[in-house]
């Protein structure tokens, strides 16, 4: 199976008994985290980070040098921005150019310089 055909039948499965954004969280996270194993740098995924003043995002991107960087010390990581950017998902039903729009997503972007914002069917990259 790809890692499309993967995504789709996580969101597939999970449908009946999901609410509409949180419920995908995880899909979302292995999409992610398997296209980034394949970046340089790599990239890792990390569901809600810590907020840095700006809301809390549902998703950040780490780099993997990042996140070795701070290795222990989990304090550091809670303080650090995610380098690739944060992501804003919501429902299935709500379109990105809405999302987008919002003052939540201009806030993101002012502080993480990227937001990629899904219904988890479409991606909009804003940066």
């Amino acid at each position: 199976m790809t890692l499309l055909e993967t995504y789709i039948k996580e969101l597939r499965d999970s449908q009946h008994a999901a609410v509409k954004e949180t419920s995908y969280y995880g899909a979302l996270a292995n999409l992610f985290n398997e296209i980034g194993r394949t970046l340089k740098p790599k990239v890792r995924y990390i569901i809600t980070p810590k907020g840095q003043g700006a809301g809390l995002p549902d998703g950040g991107l780490y780099t993997a040098q990042q996140l070795k960087r701070v290795g222990a010390a989990a304090a550091t990581i809670e303080t650090t921005p995610p380098e690739r950017g944060c992501v804003e998902a919501k429902g299935l039903s709500e379109e990105v150019e809405r999302i987008a729009a919002r003052e939540q997503v201009a806030k993101y972007l002012e502080r993480y310089g990227q937001v990629l914002v899904t219904n988890y069917r479409d991606f909009l990259l804003i940066g």
